[in-house]
């Protein structure tokens, strides 16, 4: 069995706190809707890449929560720091996970065809 990568373990922290922060602390109306589905570092956690989805998944939510991140993104990274207390901050660079978007579509081609059989 593979031991988990430390940057795997300092991503699931990552996650874990920004998702309370989210819940918690961060009250931008941009953000209500967002959850954070998944966090990947670099190796060398340098760069911590943010996966967020948003209820309703339309164009102007994702927007929206994509600039309610950048204008609350000193506070997350504050936040982050003082609770991991890692030697260099990784910078947070937040992106919009299509891959439940895809999932849903695949779900509902999915069952069209079983209706129609």
């Amino acid at each position: 069995m593979k031991p988990f990568l430390r940057a795997d373990r300092v991503g699931g922290q990552i996650q874990k706190t920004v998702s309370d922060i989210l819940l918690k602390n961060i009250k931008d109306p941009r953000l209500d809707n967002a959850i954070i589905s998944s966090v990947k570092m670099t190796s060398d956690l340098k760069l911590a890449y943010i996966y967020y989805v948003v209820h309703g998944g339309n164009r102007k939510s994702i927007a929206d929560a994509k600039k309610g991140f950048l204008s609350a993104l000193g506070y997350i990274k504050k936040t982050i720091s003082r609770q991991l207390g890692l030697r260099y901050m990784p910078e947070l660079k937040f992106y919009y996970d299509e891959s439940f978007d895809y999932g849903s579509k695949m779900d509902s081609l999915l069952k069209k065809i079983k209706e129609e059989e």
